[in-house]
């Protein structure tokens, strides 16, 4: 489906289904969290992103921290985090507001990710190894989850990650390998994150291994499945699965709403091929329920 026909079908997609809602943030530890973030100068891709969850994450008083700042090399046609170019600058006392951050909100699990740092010469993977070891020092006990960039599949950077000391690391495929190159930047490749998943899982068999997938730009059902496919050829552990939505009319559209049997179905699929947790529905988001109690349960007996 070419970018041109995904822009025709605009105009059909804007009411959103009834399954589609999101309530407002609310909520003391929502404050807490919101002004903590503010004091220490942090971003969160809570709400970089925009993510429908943030209400009911923040609420519970849990949060995926953004580092390296918040301005992406990238611009992919989906993301609503801003993009431009950082310049190479880096913060090195982030990874140490970060940890203060995590022992405040007093934590048992937490996830970090980043913008994409072309930029650099490592793409930002010695902050991610410094930030964990940070972490792990002040908070021995906490469970760390990253979700990384490509990398450009550089093995130097992937092996900082996969042996910084996070028991889960992630990588979004993000979509089928057929609408990659119109929903991704074009420096981001469908084989190169599957290549990056499976060198991570080589460097370090430990480790628990994670990508998503969001639905409703347009893929087939069986695309879905064939991408499910490629990712347990890799070894990939966890799966998300969740519903495209719009940040705004600057961003690629929604081609469709998928309904929330269907994101069952693809739950069930997931399982039966062999993930060890699948995540899916409407609001699911990569990190959506990270420390669910199976996956916190699951990495407690793997220590």
């Amino acid at each position: 489906m070419s970018i041109n026909v995904i822009f025709e079908r605009r105009n059909q997609i804007e009411r959103k289904p009834e399954w589609i809602r999101s309530r407002m943030p609310t909520g003391e530890k929502f404050k807490f969290i919101s002004n903590l973030c503010r004091e220490l100068n942090l971003h969160t891709v809570c709400e970089e992103a925009a993510c429908p969850n943030i209400a009911e994450c923040w609420g519970s008083g849990t949060a995926t921290f953004m580092i390296l700042g918040d301005v992406c090399t990238r611009a992919c046609r989906f993301c609503n985090v801003k993009s431009g170019n950082p310049k190479g600058f880096v913060d090195y006392t982030e990874p140490l507001r970060v940890a203060e951050a995590v022992s405040k909100m007093d934590l048992d699990y937490i996830v970090i990710t980043s913008v994409d740092r072309d930029d650099l010469e490592d793409g930002g993977a010695s902050i991610f190894a410094e930030t964990v070891k940070v972490i792990k020092k002040k908070n021995p006990n906490i469970i760390v989850e990253l979700l990384i960039p490509d990398f450009k599949a550089n093995l130097n950077s992937l092996k900082l990650v996969a042996n910084s000391g996070a028991e889960v690391i992630g990588h979004n495929i993000e979509t089928i390998r057929r609408l990659t190159p119109i929903v991704r930047d074009p420096r981001a490749n469908y084989d190169q994150s599957l290549l990056v998943l499976k060198t991570l899982k080589e460097l370090n068999p430990k480790i628990f291994t994670k990508s998503s997938l969001i639905v409703g730009f347009g893929e087939k059902e069986e695309e879905v499945i064939e991408t499910m496919l490629d990712l347990r050829k890799v070894n990939v552990d966890f799966l998300t699965i969740g519903q495209y939505l719009r940040p705004s009319k600057r961003h690629i559209p929604v081609v469709e709403y998928v309904n929330p049997e269907k994101f069952k179905k693809y739950e069930e699929i997931g399982l039966k091929l062999g993930f060890k947790y699948v995540a899916s529905g409407p609001f699911v988001r990569s990190s959506y329920k990270a420390g669910h109690y199976y996956v916190k349960t699951l990495l407690a007996n793997n220590r």
